[in-house]
């Protein structure tokens, strides 16, 4: 596909970080990555920012090529972000062939993001089985099939074994998929990002240590 001749001047054409935007004092900063993460993630609740819970889950696959995809964060506690998947999707096993990760949040009205590298270490079953639960009868029926992003076979196909998952369900309400799998990244870094309209952004950077966390200052 040819891109159309003009697409460059359109794309310069487009507003970016017009703000206004919070001030970057980072208030929580001596708390550590999650207490003020969770101070950025209230402050986008109540801009009423959509989906303030989504982010990029980037993995690596056995070529080491990088893939992405937007998920839902699930929880945050003191073992890092949480996440679930299915095992048996791409990312599912890429993460079970190396589970170095990096998650992408980023609040467009508000200029911010944060990015998060760790290792996504899977939680015990009685976690993917909370987590399973608590999704709708029909993505419950969807991890049911196991055959995310596996070739279509046709409409009709996909509707008569989606109906037949969900009479599983109704069967079986308390039935969890085995290849459900719920994961707290357990974060090495933790950068928080403040956009400014003068292009002289902020960014706090946390680091672990032995001890905790170092925290580090960046140019724009």
């Amino acid at each position: 596909m040819t891109a159309p001749p003009d697409i460059r001047q359109r794309l310069r054409g487009l507003k970016a970080l017009e703000g206004p935007f919070p001030a970057a004092d980072f208030p929580a900063a001596d708390g550590g990555p999650q207490a003020l993460f969770l101070e950025w993630l209230d402050r986008a609740i109540a801009a009423g920012i959509a989906e303030p819970h989504a982010m990029t889950l980037s993995t690596v696959d056995a070529q080491g090529q990088p893939d992405a995809r937007v998920l839902i964060l699930k929880n945050l506690d003191e073992r890092g972000w949480h996440f679930a998947i299915s095992a048996v999707s791409p990312m599912g096993r890429q993460i079970a062939a190396n589970p170095a990760v990096a998650l992408s949040f980023y609040w467009q009205s508000l200029g911010r993001q944060v990015r998060i590298r760790g290792r996504a270490l899977p939680l015990d079953a009685a976690a993917c089985a909370q987590d399973f639960l608590a999704r709708s009868r029909d993505a419950r029926a969807n991890v049911l099939l196991e055959r995310q992003s596996a070739t279509l076979d046709g409409p009709t196909l996909v509707a008569a074994a989606m109906a037949e998952a969900r009479t599983r369900i109704d069967a079986r309400p308390d039935l969890v998929a085995p290849a459900w799998r719920a994961y707290a990244v357990a974060p090495d870094t933790v950068e928080f990002w403040q956009g400014a309209t003068d292009r002289l952004h902020h960014r706090l950077v946390y680091r672990r240590n032995a001890d905790g966390w170092d925290t580090e200052r960046l140019w724009p």
